[in-house]
């Protein structure tokens, strides 16, 4: 009978949120202060919530360029080609709306009219960014970035790097429940990862077997409230100002690394269920299971590849 590899599981807090390092093998140690020094050195590159980090400095109207570090520089530059792919859905300048529909670290005491709406949107695309090697320019000073939709499985990628870095060579990293897998567990199987499926009577969900890849899941059917008619959650149009109106429930995206992972996702969100499934059928080693709502209840659409995920 073959013995069991020893695991090893880490967990602690960053980003508002937790996070779960799991590995096997004995041959090597990953200090929880090691991660925690890595995770700490992205917040003080992304961070909102820290006021001197490069992000809080970018954001600050007397700033209109700041050096980037290798974090913010990787990020920033990963979202401008998903800019492009989503046809400018995908933008992190959507920061100014996150904040006028309450969902920053500012609270709202009423929701905002079309006319506030609408002089938000000058300052919305990006388009108002440039780059110029690390430098990073705004050219209106009311523009600010929220990185909120990519920099967390970006995270998730460099914690899986630092894995690798220390030799190990099975391991599942985990933040918010955006996740990456290297190898697998004893005796080579695959890491299982449960995804939710919103039925009102049923606790059905799926197991996905994930070996060398990232899943990241992201929904509004658990945060969206009405308001003059409209849906209000945290996925914003960039060209309407308003949260995305559309009958997209949740998403769940595989993905070679989770930084695109999360990137997809809010790409997907923005989509109708058949678009985002025509697109991600046209992408290579991208997969997604869309849920989404209509009259008599929750349907669902998988890309060709995304079952074989399925236990």
């Amino acid at each position: 009978m073959k013995a069991q590899q020893p695991r090893t599981i880490i967990e602690g807090y960053t980003q508002g949120t937790t996070y779960r390092v799991i590995y096997f093998g004995n041959e090597t140690r990953v200090p929880k202060k090691k991660i925690d020094s890595v995770l700490a050195v992205i917040d003080t590159s992304m961070s909102l919530y820290i006021p001197n980090s490069l992000i809080s400095v970018f954001n600050q109207p007397a700033t209109s360029t700041i050096e980037m570090d290798e974090h913010l520089a990787n990020v920033i530059n990963r979202a401008f080609y998903f800019y492009q792919l989503s046809d400018k859905k995908f933008d992190i300048t959507v920061k100014p709306l996150v904040t006028l529909w309450g969902f920053s670290a500012e609270n709202i005491r009423q929701f905002p009219s079309q006319k506030t709406v609408d002089s938000v949107l000058a300052f919305i695309g990006m388009d108002k960014l440039e780059i110029e090697g690390n430098i990073l320019k705004k050219k209106q000073a009311k523009v600010s970035i929220d990185l909120d939709g990519i920099a967390q499985g970006y995270s998730v990628d460099v914690l899986a790097n630092l894995m690798d870095e220390c030799g190990v060579d099975n391991y599942l990293v985990e933040i918010g429940g955006e996740i990456r897998t290297k190898g697998g567990k004893e005796d080579n199987q695959a890491f299982q990862v449960g995804i939710e499926r919103p039925y009102a009577d049923s606790d059905e969900g799926f197991i996905l077997n994930l070996k060398n890849c990232a899943v990241t899941t992201s929904g509004n059917y658990r945060k969206t409230f009405d308001f003059e008619g409209k849906k209000i959650h945290h996925h914003i149009d960039p060209f309407s100002g308003y949260p995305l109106q559309n009958n997209v429930a949740s998403v769940t995206v595989v993905a070679e690394n989770a930084m695109d992972a999360d990137a997809y996702d809010n790409v997907f969100m923005a989509l109708s269920p058949e678009e985002g499934v025509a697109l991600a059928d046209s992408l290579e080693g991208i997969e997604l299971y869309v849920i989404y709502k209509e009259e008599d209840g929750f349907k669902e659409l998988f890309s060709r590849g995304f079952k074989k995920y399925l236990k």
